[in-house]
């Protein structure tokens, strides 16, 4: 099959491949629910050497990086306790975290989460963090820009492979709240 967006070696239905897919992304297109059938969730096969964006549209295509989306892992504190939340933004922007996230979140501090946490909680891979499979009681803020899209490249998990997904998808995940200004201008 061809991919909806950009120009790539391999495009199969995610449903197709749930082998090439880490656990807690396959099980999220496995029982997946909305009005985005599965099928239209596509897995493009790309080198991990390319994962992130900026090497990543130099090789695939720099017409991607419109339609290419990160997904940030934050920390939300407010007295004792952390809340942990995904931020998804074009990749063209950055999350307010210090702004929207943090009042979104009723933080008195919100900063990126480490590493450690990062990929430890959700169990992917860093530089491959997606929204489809994240934990189960999280928060995931959406930037309007990204639901706005036709297809979105968004990471599959792992280093290895992106996902296609219709943005009109992330708005019906879990936990999902599509925040007006979330995603600002990088500078």
């Amino acid at each position: 099959m061809d991919a909806p967006i950009g120009h790539f070696d391999s495009a199969t239905p995610a449903p197709e491949c749930l082998d090439d897919l880490i656990d807690p992304v396959a099980e999220a297109v496995r029982n997946w629910r909305g009005s985005v059938p599965a099928e239209q969730i596509v897995y493009v096969d790309t080198d991990p050497q390319w994962a992130d964006t900026a090497a990543f549209v130099e090789h695939y295509g720099r017409d991607l990086l419109e339609a290419s989306a990160n997904c940030v892992v934050v920390a939300g504190k407010r007295g004792g306790e952390t809340t942990l939340a995904a931020c998804l933004v074009l990749s063209t922007t950055r999350a307010d975290v210090n702004g929207v996230v943090r009042r979104h979140l009723g933080a008195r501090k919100a900063s990126f989460a480490s590493m450690d946490t990062a990929t430890g909680e959700t169990g992917m891979e860093y530089g491959g963090i997606t929204p489809i499979g994240l934990p189960g009681l999280w928060p995931l803020l959406v930037d309007p820009a990204v639901v706005d899209l036709p297809y979105v490249l968004v990471g599959s998990g792992r280093r290895r492979g992106k996902l296609l997904v219709p943005g009109k998808a992330f708005a019906e995940l879990p936990n999902a709240v599509v925040l007006e200004g979330l995603g600002i201008a990088a500078g």
